[in-house]
């Protein structure tokens, strides 16, 4: 039977870490990281066994049903490969080496082989291709069980054996005050790098809802959504927008390739023998000089003092670059989440759009941001409906029902029922009519009159924030919606056609 579930949120606190204190808990995480990975090397070994077994491949041969999982439970029991066995086994473990039963309690130790085992699972499951072993500075978490024993709070201070530390606690911050104040599931300690500098965080898990802020409600209706790589439509009942992911995100590309040529200097010049000579290459019709390339077989181990503070400056960089892209991008899930809870959207794969735009959806972050919407949509009582893009193709249906293909440089869309709409904003508001993977072309018919004026007003406002658009200008063009007719007029679709282009072109002139 599975366990009862009851809703929870972190709340996130500043530790105060002495001189004194910190070797301490650095040498506890080294026994964490030591233990997590013995105990990662014993899952991924029972799994395999488990996959070779006979039982196994007879199971994957039955139908689906009760009878196959049975027994794929079986092949698991043979080779003692669960959950339970694998925290005996971080027992054994444990007091086998006696130094780590002294630095890491038996709870932690459970949470550790907890951890383990899930990500052999995903590996089992097909959900992950490969595992990765910690290193020192890649380990940088620990959790209890409960809050009675192991990693504790106890009243504003983390408790971890002999071991307190001290919280920064901001008493004007009612997030903060909130978390405080409410039950505690578990603790976790972890330690961020800011600014070249170790500093230690208290995770409280708390039992409840999180503190909601009276500026981000969240209000009841359908919302169309169309993501893209670097911006997001979005349709609600009487309001639109196109806007665009992490706006004004400070990139540093620049400066991270400054340091990375810095970096890539220094290694070259302690480790010359990893590296084949330099050679003369051609570049267009000068000869310049090329830099040889790393050895097959070797790799550059030594790093000088310079190297690792230039690595550490670059950590920083991409930390603010991160940090900064997701608070943007949360706030416009916030934004979003004022004007509906009920979200419509495509089945994208971001990972795809990562092999083809790996830089922009980095920089940008729209897999983050479809995340978040689609958990705090579901945490305000709202849905996260995801439909098929190939049943549907929004992008290629027109209001009369007829499919054209468009490549993806054409981001307007001229419909043949006499419609020019931005082609992000248009599948937008038909995501809005999407059910059960089938598009109510009637619904969209008989709502887009009303949402015209909406959808081109953002249209408008989209075209004036990507060209900036000086406000002289702004004043004096024409608004699109007095340049597009009406079902009702009979004027040339074509004639309509360039004067919403023209009015929406940076070159349009005042008139």
């Amino acid at each position: 039977m599975a366990k009862s579930t009851t809703p929870s949120f972190v709340t996130t606190i500043p530790l105060v870490v002495t001189s004194q204190a910190e070797p301490e808990l650095l040498s506890r995480f080294q026994g964490g990281r030591q233990l997590y990975n013995a105990l990662l090397n014993e899952s991924m070994a029972r799994m395999r066994l488990v996959h070779k077994s006979d039982q196994y491949q007879l199971a994957k041969a039955l139908p689906k049903g009760k009878a196959r999982t049975e027994a794929f439970a079986v092949a698991r029991k043979e080779y003692r490969y669960s959950e339970y066995d694998i925290q005996a086994y971080a027992t054994v473990v444990a007091n086998t080496s006696k130094w780590i039963a002294t630095k890491i309690d038996s709870n932690t130790q459970q949470k550790l082989a907890t951890r383990a085992f899930q990500a052999s699972e995903k590996v089992m499951f097909g959900r992950a291709k490969k595992v990765r072993f910690k290193v020192p500075f890649r380990f940088r978490s620990m959790e209890g069980k409960t809050n009675k024993q192991g990693i504790r709070w106890v009243g504003e201070q983390l408790v971890w054996g002999k071991l307190k530390l001290n919280a920064l606690i901001d008493y004007d911050n009612p997030v903060m005050m909130h978390g405080i104040n409410s039950e505690v599931k578990y603790v976790r300690i972890l330690w961020k790098e800011i600014n070249g500098k170790r500093r230690w965080y208290a995770q409280l898990i708390n039992k409840g809802e999180p503190y909601q802020k009276a500026a981000n409600f969240v209000s009841p209706g359908v919302v169309g959504i169309d993501l893209n790589i670097s911006n997001v439509a979005y349709v609600a009942d009487s309001n639109a927008g196109l806007l665009p992911f992490a706006e004004k995100v400070p990139t540093f590309e620049r400066e991270i390739s400054r340091l990375q040529r810095k970096m890539q200097r220094s290694q070259r010049q302690l480790n010359p023998d990893s590296y084949e000579p330099d050679f003369l290459g051609r570049k267009g019709r000068k000869t310049i000089r090329k830099k040889g390339k790393l050895k097959k077989g070797k790799r550059a181990y030594n790093k000088s003092k310079r190297y690792l503070a230039l690595a550490a400056k670059k950590r920083e960089l991409e930390r603010r670059k991160s940090e900064y892209c997701k608070s943007q991008n949360r706030r416009l899930v916030n934004d979003i989440l004022k004007i509906g809870n009920q979200i419509k959207t495509e089945k994208v794969s971001v990972k795809g759009w990562q092999k083809n735009w790996g830089k922009a959806v980095a920089a940008k972050s729209p897999g983050f941001f479809q995340s978040e919407l689609k958990r705090k949509a579901e945490k305000a009582g709202g849905s996260f409906y995801q439909f098929s893009t190939t049943k549907t193709a929004l992008s290629q249906t027109h209001l009369t029902g007829i499919r054209i293909k468009k490549s993806l440089s054409e981001r307007v869309h001229y419909d043949q029922s006499g419609v020019v709409m931005h082609r992000d904003l248009m599948s937008a508001f038909l995501s809005r009519h999407v059910y059960d993977d089938k598009l109510s072309l009637r619904d969209a018919q008989s709502e887009y009159p009303g949402m015209e004026t909406a959808l081109l007003r953002a249209w408008q406002q989209y075209q004036q924030s990507a060209n900036r658009v000086s406000a002289s200008e702004s004043q004096c063009s024409h608004s699109p919606v007095e340049l597009i007719r009406s079902n009702s007029e009979k004027s040339s679709q074509i004639a309509s056609v360039r004067l919403i282009v023209s009015a929406l072109s940076p070159s349009a002139s005042s008139g």
